[in-house]
């Protein structure tokens, strides 16, 4: 069993707590043990960099020395904001002097010998394909998806180092792998107007509705995402886009893990689906009764 750190990120304990969960128990079932990381605290979301990179990279970097402590090497984490600041921190911490800027702000200093993947790559690069289609009970056959990576779980490249950074192909390749049919979605790295669904509510709603239209154009029965965010706008946000732009899209927005779950056949308590705003009944219903899909 492969066994890694889990970083949960702040999110996963309230506005997406059915990621997290979902993620706990697709993570179970194909034999991936994560590790919760003790007394894990905030990395700084998306604000902190803003008003002191040295601050950011110690709020993200106390987690790691953290990981360190356990003795492990490998640490995973569900959301790409999170992903983003902890690798970034461990990217900047290559240069000695910016390294020992951070440690002085530590009271554990941070070696840097963590390597932080998004659960995602942790599934892609570690998990046998052959495995996950075994344990499938419940093939995903007649729903259309759009997977939407969002414009930071691969980008920029160089610190991401996952999948191709304007063609990423992870998640399509793990949802056809459990039947469903995958859409070419060519918005899947853009912008959704991340957080700036509170302060410019007309920038998400613009950007949102753009990738809810292309979803739409696509013949998407549901849009599965990697981020808490993202999925946020495009679900939560749906109404208020309808509103703004006079649409009417009822597009169910997914986290990969709870369809995956799903296909697992995993107790749908630990799926969350019901936290999802826009009724997820308009896109499950799509799926074809395993004796059917024979």
């Amino acid at each position: 069993m492969l066994k890694v750190a889990y970083y949960p990120g702040c999110s996963g304990q309230g506005t997406s707590l059915e990621y997290d969960t979902s993620t706990r128990a697709v993570c179970k079932a194909l034999d991936v043990e994560l590790v919760d990381i003790p007394d894990w605290s905030c990395c700084g979301s998306s604000p902190a960099h803003t008003v002191n990179h040295v601050l950011s990279a110690a709020l993200s970097a106390r987690n790691l020395a953290q990981v360190e402590t356990m003795g492990m090497t490998k640490a995973a984490t569900p959301c790409p904001s999170c992903l983003t600041n902890l690798r970034t921190a461990a990217h900047k911490m290559d240069d000695p002097e910016f390294k020992d800027k951070v440690n002085a702000l530590l009271d554990v200093p941070c070696r840097n010998a963590v390597d932080t993947q998004s659960v995602l790559q942790v599934l892609a690069e570690n998990v046998d394909p052959e495995l996950i289609k075994g344990k499938v009970v419940k093939p995903l056959t007649g729903i259309k998806i759009a997977c939407y990576y969002g414009c930071i779980m691969n980008r920029p490249p160089e610190v991401m180092r996952f999948d191709h950074h304007e063609n990423p192909m992870a998640m399509d390749n793990l949802m056809a792998l459990l039947g469903a049919e995958v859409v070419p979605f060519p918005l899947k790295v853009e912008c959704c107007g991340a957080s700036y669904g509170i302060p410019r509510g007309d920038i998400v709603h613009r950007l949102s509705g753009k990738l809810l239209d292309a979803g739409r154009d696509v013949g998407a029965d549901a849009i599965v995402t990697a981020c808490p965010l993202c999925q946020m706008n495009l679900d939560l946000r749906q109404g208020q886009i309808n509103d703004a732009l006079r649409e009417n899209f009822r597009i169910p927005v997914f986290y990969y893990t709870q369809l995956l779950g799903y296909a697992l056949g995993i107790d749908r308590a630990e799926l969350g689906f019901e936290k999802l705003c826009v009724d997820p009944r308009l896109a499950l219903g799509r799926i074809k009764q395993p004796q059917q899909a024979m």
